[in-house]
């Protein structure tokens, strides 16, 4: 998944001598429990809400630098001048000149690792992803172990789902002498063994992490992840919890516990969850997109709307954001068909990414469809839909049927306006909106805000069999009470 994430890295220099550049600190924060769930769509139904877990990469925290001594920045002749003078630029947003700055560097000093990294951090934020890439290969060239440039171009080996070279980035780290036992470069590696499924190293790789600092929020995670992948719940959440005694205000652990909650079919707990991690940190956008996707499923369109929106705020790129974003709009098309049209070009930046994507492409037909201003491209996209593989014949009659019908209304002139509605019509209307969970109604909002789950710890035991992780067992079901701690 490509990023545009803002990667801020601390520096610090401890003098005035050229050993001074060395002393680059970072600080990293990964959302390893940063979950999103998806749904599928039949073209002629509409979305099906079907809760599949998702791994999101992992994104660094924004780390405000250290501003440079005095001393440093009235020698401008010398390396550690330069570099003082660079990182002011980079603080003030001046990339350009930090840029140049930090190049001058490594033109005085070819073996300057932190320049040559910082050049890679401002590569990143410049939307140049292939300079970044060949700035931390450089890096690592001379210092194969050198913690932040591994981190950050583990992240984008990650972000480009390539997993295969991460983890062999990770683990050349970790075997140059005198780093086997790198917390972030360890925690990585077991995150990145997670996603790519390999369960057993990943649980190992977690517990050497915890054998050494048997209070790090980061291996709990990653190992209450693992638990989860296994359907082993009551496990993942004990873990979390753990996490969470020692990290209280991280989003993803709440993020996280959401998830565990759904699988057990217990959604006002996750909710309660979801609204959690957003309240701890209004710019995690997978809880925004969680919060969306719960609110989908319980058909309150107008609140998946606002949810999805703030979540691709935050998130641009997001292609799973623009699809669940495009589901709210189309939900809304009966009250409002503006909306249908909206929902049309929602999928139709989906296509954009992914051109063949068949929930896009039949979605972006019904949607269409919903208003006159719109039945060419419906028919358009409804036959490329009818022409799908996965479109059953069920499926394939019904777009005939819908396709026959707009070629009719648009060869006949367009019906006269209907009379406006009288107060008890536009009541009656309201209240079987709200009775619907349309754009009108907030079900969301009537769900129990209990904030504080879980405060119980769950049992340490592991269950004797892992629970079945069937995804088809969070569709369209009332919400059960929460149970009393």
């Amino acid at each position: 998944m490509k990023t545009n994430h803002s990667i801020d890295i601390s520096s610090q220099l401890k003098g005035t001598g050229t050993t001074g550049m060395n002393g680059f600190r970072t600080k990293r924060m990964f959302l390893a429990g940063a979950f999103a769930f998806a749904f599928t769509t039949a073209c002629a139904t509409g979305p099906r809400p079907t809760p599949v877990a998702m791994n999101a990469v992992e994104k660094p925290a924004a780390v405000v630098p250290a501003a440079a001594p005095p001393s440093a920045l009235a020698q401008k002749g010398d390396a550690d001048g330069q570099f003082a003078q660079a990182l002011k630029a980079y603080e003030a947003g001046d990339l350009d000149a930090a840029r140049k700055g930090f190049e001058a560097v490594v033109n005085q000093q070819p073996k300057a690792l932190n320049a040559r990294f910082n050049l890679g951090v401002i590569a990143e934020k410049q939307g140049r992803p292939a300079d970044a890439r060949v700035a931390y290969e450089q890096v690592l060239t001379l210092d194969p172990a050198h913690t932040p440039s591994v981190m950050n171009l583990g992240l984008m080996h990650r972000h480009a789902g390539q997993l295969d070279e991460a983890l062999a980035l990770y683990t050349k780290a970790l075997q140059t002498p005198g780093h086997e036992h790198d917390e972030p470069v360890l925690n990585a590696l077991a995150a990145t063994y997670r996603l790519a499924g390999k369960l057993d190293e990943a649980e190992a790789t977690g517990r050497r992490v915890l054998a050494r600092s048997k209070d790090n929020p980061e291996a709990y995670k990653t190992l209450a992840l693992v638990a989860y992948d296994r359907g082993q719940y009551r496990l993942a959440e004990l873990l979390v919890i753990n996490a969470r005694k020692v990290a209280q205000d991280d989003p993803a652990i709440s993020n996280t516990l959401g998830m565990i909650y759904l699988k057990m079919d217990d959604r006002p707990r996750a909710l309660a969850q979801f609204q959690k991690a957003v309240s701890l940190d209004d710019n995690f956008a997978p809880g925004h997109l969680n919060l969306g996707a719960l609110a989908l499923s319980y058909r309150d369109y107008a609140g998946a709307e606002k949810a999805f929106t703030k979540a691709l705020s935050l998130e641009p790129d997001g292609l799973e954001g623009q699809l669940y974003l495009a589901y709210a709009l189309d939900g809304q098309k009966g009250l409002d068909p503006k909306k249908g049209v909206a929902a049309g070009e929602a999928f139709e930046k989906v296509l954009a990414r992914s051109a063949d994507k068949p929930e896009a492409v039949c979605g972006a037909g019904w949607a269409y469809a919903s208003e006159r201003t719109g039945f060419e491209k419906a028919i358009a996209f409804l036959d490329r839909c009818k022409e799908l593989s996965s479109t059953t014949d069920q499926d394939k009659q019904l777009i005939t049927a819908k396709v026959n019908g707009l070629q009719n209304m648009l060869k006949n002139p367009p019906p006269a306006p209907a009379p406006a509605a009288t107060a008890e019509a536009d009541g009656e209307e309201k209240k079987d909106a709200a009775a619907t969970g349309g754009a009108g109604s907030s079900v969301m909002n009537q769900l129990p805000q209990d904030t504080s789950a879980p405060e119980q710890e769950a049992p340490a035991e592991e269950p004797a069999a892992p629970a079945s992780d069937d995804a088809s067992g969070n569709g369209q079901t009332a919400p059960t009470p929460a149970p009393t701690p």
